[in-house]
C-alpha cells in the first residue's frame, strides 16, 4: 500500500508530488501532465498572472518558471504576458525533474479500501491502494453554464474551457457570456480570426486591470500598494501571504471573499484588442435561448426591462466554475455521504487540507472558501503543497482510517485534471 495517491497532474498535483517525494513518502501521481493547459486553452492565450507569481513548487526552489525560461531562452519579465504554451511546457519540464514519474492514466473512481485506506481504479481497471489520497483535479469538473442556455446541446453551447482550437468558429456568429479574462480574451481571439463575436455581460461595466507598476519602486509607493502574487495592495497581500490566517475568519466572510475577491476583469494587454473589434453589451442577462432553424435565438434583458433579441450560431459561456462537493464525482457514494460541506456548498477542509474523511485531502479551487482566493491561482500551489504534505505525514504516522459502510455502486467516470483559474 502506498502512502499517498495523487489524482491530477496539473500545477497543484505536481507540486504536492514534489513535496511528498522529498518528504520520503511513497507516492503515486495519476493524470495527463498539464493536460488542461495543453488541451483546453487555444493558442494565442496568455497567462494573466505575472511570471514570477506562477511557479510550481519544489521544496528546494530549484525548478521555478524563471529557471525554465532561462534554460530555453524565453522571456519571463514583469509586465510582459507569458504565452500559455510556454507555461504548459514549463509544467512538463517541472514534472520530469522535480516530481515522481506521472502515470498518464485517468482515475475512474476512489473508494474506501477494505481494512482501511483508499483504493483508486484506473481507467483500464487497475486498482491502486494508498493510506491517503489527494484530489488535485483542477477546475474542469466544476464548469458552470447558465441555466438559460444549458439545454441547447453541445453543438450550440459550450464552456470557454472546452476549446483548444477556436478555428471551428471561423466565419460564424458567436456570443460569449461573461466579463472576465476568459470571456474577453476568447472574444478577442475569435474576432481576430474573422468570427463575428459579441460579449454579453450581466455586470454594468467591464473592469480592466492596469499595467502593473515596476517591481522596483520608491518605498512610499511600495508601502502604499505592495506587490503580491495576486496583484498590488494590502488586501491582496493578506490573501496571498497568509492563507492560514484567512482560514480563521468566520465562514461567511471566507465564502464572500472566495466568491467576490479578485472579481471578473480583463488584463490590460487585451483591452485594445477587445474595444477595437468586439461588440460588448454590458448590463444584460439572458432571459431565454431556443433553437430556431439551426441557430440560437436569444432574448436578453437589462435590469430596467429593456430587451435585446438576436440570433447566433454558438454560445460560449465564460461564466466560471462552481467547486461544490457534489461535483467531486470521482468519489464513491460512501465517501460523499461522509463529506462535510461549508454553507456555500464547497467541501470542508481542515488546517492541513484534510476533508472530514480521514486521509482524503483536497487542493486547488475546492479549497478557496477555506484558504482564500490564492487557491484559484497557480500561486497557491506552494502553500498548499507544503501544508498538505505535512497533513499526509501526520495521517500516515497516526495510522488513522475511517470506517465506511460497504457499497456496490460502480466507480465514477474517469476524472480529468484541470488548470487553476487564471
Amino acid at each position: 500500500m502506498h502512502d499517498l495517491l495523487i489524482v491530477g497532474a496539473g500545477p497543484y498535483g505536481l507540486s504536492i508530488a514534489s513535496h511528498a517525494a522529498a518528504a520520503g513518502l511513497d507516492v503515486r501521481i495519476f493524470g495527463r501532465t498539464m493536460a488542461s493547459w495543453r488541451e483546453n486553452m487555444p493558442r494565442g492565450m496568455f497567462l494573466k498572472s505575472e511570471p514570477w507569481a506562477s511557479d510550481l513548487s519544489d521544496p528546494a526552489g530549484r525548478y521555478g518558471l524563471a529557471a525554465f525560461c532561462a534554460r530555453e531562452g524565453l522571456p519571463a519579465e514583469h509586465g510582459r504576458p507569458l504565452p500559455i504554451e510556454h507555461f504548459a511546457s514549463y509544467g512538463l519540464w517541472f514534472a520530469e525533474r522535480a516530481a515522481p514519474p506521472v502515470d498518464q492514466r485517468l482515475i475512474g473512481g476512489v473508494r474506501p479500501a477494505p481494512g482501511g485506506g483508499y483504493e483508486a481504479r484506473t481507467e483500464d481497471g487497475e486498482v491502486c491502494r494508498a493510506r491517503a489520497v489527494a484530489l488535485a483535479v483542477g477546475v474542469l469538473p466544476f464548469t458552470e453554464i447558465p441555466a438559460a442556455v444549458r439545454g441547447l446541446g453541445d453543438a450550440h453551447v459550450s464552456h470557454s474551457s472546452h476549446h483548444a482550437d477556436l478555428r471551428r468558429f471561423a466565419g460564424q456568429d458567436v456570443t460569449v457570456l461573461g466579463a472576465g479574462q476568459a470571456a474577453l480574451e476568447t472574444a478577442a481571439l475569435l474576432a481576430e480570426q474573422g468570427t463575428r463575436v459579441r460579449v454579453l455581460a450581466r455586470s454594468s461595466r467591464v473592469n480592466w486591470n492596469t499595467l502593473p507598476p515596476p517591481l522596483r519602486r520608491p518605498w512610499r509607493e511600495s508601502l502604499r500598494a505592495p506587490h503580491t502574487g495576486l496583484g498590488c495592495g494590502w488586501r491582496n497581500t493578506f490573501y496571498a501571504r497568509t492563507p492560514g490566517l484567512f482560514r480563521r475568519l468566520p465562514e461567511p466572510s471566507r465564502a464572500r471573499a472566495a466568491a467576490d475577491a479578485l472579481g471578473p476583469a480583463g488584463a490590460w494587454w487585451v483591452r485594445e484588442r477587445v474595444e477595437r473589434a468586439v461588440d460588448v453589451r454590458v448590463g444584460h442577462h439572458v432571459e431565454s435561448a431556443e433553437l430556431a432553424g439551426g441557430r440560437v435565438r436569444i432574448r436578453a434583458a437589462t435590469r430596467t426591462g429593456e430587451e435585446l433579441r438576436f440570433t447566433t450560431d454558438h454560445v460560449i459561456a465564460a461564466t466560471g466554475f462552481r467547486a461544490s462537493t457534489d461535483r467531486l464525482t470521482v468519489l464513491a457514494p460512501e465517501l460523499h455521504a461522509h463529506l462535510r460541506s461549508l454553507t456555500d456548498g464547497t467541501p470542508y477542509v481542515g488546517d492541513r487540507f484534510e476533508t472530514s474523511c480521514p486521509g482524503l485531502f483536497l487542493a486547488g479551487l475546492t479549497t478557496a472558501s477555506s484558504f482564500g482566493p490564492a487557491m484559484r491561482f497557480v500561486y497557491g500551489a506552494a502553500f498548499t503543497a507544503e501544508r498538505l504534505v505535512r497533513g499526509v505525514e501526520r495521517h500516515v504516522r497516526s495510522g488513522r482510517h475511517a470506517a465506511f459502510p460497504a457499497q456496490s455502486q460502480p466507480c465514477a467516470e474517469p476524472v480529468r485534471s484541470g488548470r487553476s483559474s487564471e
